[in-house]
C-alpha cells in the first residue's frame, strides 16, 4: 500500500504542466537521438545536460530520463525503414524489421515495435516501484564500510563486463580515479593535482568530460565513416493484424522480463537484451528456419528487451545510488549538479522527487506510444539532411552547452581535450564507460573509504569485520579474475590440439 500511495503522490508531481512538458521534451529529443546514426543515448544525455541547468531537480531528471528511453524508440525507425540502427540496441531489429518494410509491412512492424516498447517500459517501471520500498530499507542499514563494498562490486562488474579486455577496463577506471581526485582534499580542505589553475580547486566538471569523451568523440570518430543516404522502404498499413498480435504476445513478455532483469546488472548494455531476447524467440519458435525472413517475434521481443532494459537499468541507481551503465551514470552525475544524492536517502529526503521522476515514467513511455507513429516521416525526412550540416551544428550546440556550465571558456578546452582522447581512447579499443564511472563515483568511493578508515582509526581491518562487505568484496574480486580463468584455460585447450 505505501507504493501504491507514494506512486500516487508521483503523479501528482509529474502531471503538473511544467512536468509534462518536460517529459514531453525528453521524449521528442529522444527519438530525435535514436532516429541519428552516430548519435546514441549516452551522448545524447551528455550534450543536453546543459539544457538542464535552470530547471527544477524534478523537471531535469524527468527530461534526462525520458530522453534515455525515447532514445530506444527513434532507433527503431531507422533500424525498420532503412536497415540502419540508429542505436546499438535496436541493431538486431534490423534482421527482421528491415525485411518486414521490403514486403510492405514496415508500418506493422513499427506498430508492434512502439506497443511492445511501451509494455517492456511499463513493466520495468512496475518492478521499480515494487522493488524501491525493499531495496531501499536493506540499503539504509549500510554503514559506510558496506557502502563502499557497494561502489566496488558496481564498478567491477561495469570493468568485467565493459569490454574485451579487463586490463583496459582497469587502466580506464584507474584514469576515471585520477580526474576524480583533482581539487580540494574532503579531509585536510587543501588543494591537490590542480597545478596552481583556480579553475581546478572545484575538480573537473563532469559535463564538460563526458560531452566530450562520448559526445564530440563520437562524432569525431563517425566523422571519418561513409554514411550513405539510404532510401526508405514504402509502408502499406501501419494497422496489425490479428495474427501479428497473437505471435506478438509472448514475445512481448518474455522480452520485457529478459530486458528488466540483465537492466540490473552494471555493465550490461540494451543491445544484449534486445540479443538474447531474439535468441530466446528463435529457440521458442516452431518455425526457427524461417527468421531473417521478416517473422514479427524478431521484432517484438528485441524491442520491448531494449525498453525494459532502458527502465531497468534505472532500478539500482534509484535504490542502491549505483549506475548500471554509462548513460545511468550520465544521468546520476545530473542529480548530483542538483544536489540529489541518488539511492535510498533519496526516498526519505526527497521522496517527491524520486517517486514524481518514477511516476514519469509511465507518462514518458504513453508519450512516447503516441508520438511514436505520428512523427515517423518527419524523423525520415531529417536523415535527408547531409551528415556533415547536423555534426556541425551538434558541435556548435555542444561547445555552447560547455561554456554555459560556468561561464567559462575554459570548460570548452576541457571538452574538446576530452572529445580527442575519446577519439583515440575508441581507436585504440578502451573502454569509456569505466572512467566515466570512476569520475562520478569517485567522491563517493573515497568518502566511504576516509569515513571507514576513521571510524577504525585507520585499520583496514574494519573491511574484513562486515559480512556484506566481505561477500560484496568477494564478488567484485571473481568478477575481475574470472576472465583470466577464462583465457587460460582457451590457451590450454589450444595447447592440447
Amino acid at each position: 500500500m505505501d507504493a501504491l500511495q507514494n506512486l500516487l503522490m508521483g503523479f501528482s508531481v509529474a502531471l503538473t504542466p511544467q512536468n509534462l512538458l518536460f517529459a514531453l521534451t525528453g521524449s521528442v529529443l529522444g527519438t530525435l537521438i535514436g532516429v541519428l546514426p552516430g548519435v546514441g543515448p549516452v551522448a545524447g544525455c551528455a550534450i543536453l545536460i546543459p539544457l538542464t541547468f535552470h530547471l527544477s531537480p524534478t523537471g531535469a531528471i524527468i527530461m534526462l530520463t525520458a530522453l534515455f528511453y525515447g532514445t530506444q524508440y527513434g532507433g527503431t525507425i531507422t533500424s525498420v525503414l532503412l536497415n540502419v540502427p540508429g542505436e546499438a540496441a535496436s541493431a538486431i531489429t534490423c534482421l527482421e524489421g528491415y525485411e518486414m518494410a521490403r514486403q510492405g509491412r514496415g508500418g506493422v512492424a513499427l506498430t508492434i515495435s512502439a506497443i511492445g516498447s511501451f509494455i517492456g517500459g511499463t513493466i520495468a517501471t512496475i518492478a521499480l516501484v515494487v522493488a524501491a520500498g525493499p531495496m531501499t530499507r536493506v540499503a539504509l542499514q549500510f554503514g559506510p564500510v558496506e557502502f563502499f563494498a557497494l561502489i566496488t562490486l558496481g564498478l567491477s562488474l561495469m570493468m568485467g563486463l565493459a569490454g574485451k579486455s579487463v586490463i583496459k577496463a582497469l587502466m580506464m577506471g584507474f584514469f576515471g580515479l585520477i580526474l576524480a581526485m583533482v581539487g580540494m582534499d574532503p579531509v585536510r580542505g587543501l588543494p591537490r593535482f590542480t597545478f596552481g589553475r583556480m579553475e581546478f580547486m572545484d575538480g573537473i566538471g563532469f559535463v564538460p568530460v563526458i560531452m566530450g569523451l562520448f559526445g564530440l568523440g563520437e562524432i569525431l570518430a563517425n566523422a571519418e565513416t561513409k554514411l550513405d543516404q539510404i532510401s526508405l522502404a514504402k509502408m502499406s498499413t501501419l494497422i496489425p493484424g490479428k495474427t501479428d498480435i497473437k505471435r506478438s504476445v509472448a514475445p512481448i513478455l518474455r522480452g520485457s522480463v529478459i530486458g528488466t532483469l540483465l537492466g540490473l546488472v552494471p555493465g550490461m548494455t540494451g543491445s544484449a537484451s534486445a540479443f538474447l531476447s531474439y535468441i530466446a524467440e528463435k529457440k521458442a519458435s516452431r518455425e526457427p528456419e524461417r527468421f531473417g525472413t521478416g517473422m514479427i517475434e524478431g521484432v517484438a521481443g528485441p524491442e520491448s528487451a531494449n525498453n525494459a532494459h532502458a527502465n531497468g537499468a534505472l532500478i539500482p541507481l534509484f535504490t542502491l545510488g549505483i549506475p548500471a551503465s554509462p548513460t545511468v551514470a550520465v544521468i546520476m552525475g545530473a542529480f548530483m549538479m542538483h544536489g540529489l544524492i541518488p539511492g535510498p536517502f533519496l526516498f526519505k529526503e526527497h521522496a517527491d522527487v524520486a517517486w514524481g521522476v518514477i511516476a514519469s515514467f509511465y507518462v514518458g513511455n504513453v508519450i512516447l506510444l503516441i508520438l511514436n507513429l505520428p512523427l515517423i516521416g518527419i524523423w525520415v525526412k531529417l536523415l535527408k539532411v547531409p551528415y556533415g550540416l547536423l555534426f556541425g551544428i551538434i558541435v556548435a550546440f555542444m561547445m555552447v552547452g560547455a561554456y554555459s556550465v560556468n561561464n567559462s571558456t575554459f570548460d570548452i578546452f576541457i571538452m574538446i581535450l576530452f572529445g580527442v582522447l575519446g577519439y583515440l581512447f575508441r581507436k585504440l579499443d578502451f573502454p569509456l564507460a569505466p572512467a566515466v564511472l570512476t569520475l562520478i563515483l569517485g567522491p563517493l568511493m573515497e568518502h566511504s573509504l576516509r569515513t571507514s578508515l576513521d571510524m577504525s582509526q585507520g585499520d583496514f581491518h574494519i573491511f574484513l569485520e562486515s559480512p556484506i562487505a566481505v561477500v560484496l568484496f568477494s564478488l567484485a574480486l571473481f568478477v575481475l579474475i574470472a576472465p583470466a580463468f577464462t583465457f587460460f584455460r582457451k590457451k590450454k585447450d589450444l595447447l592440447s590440439e
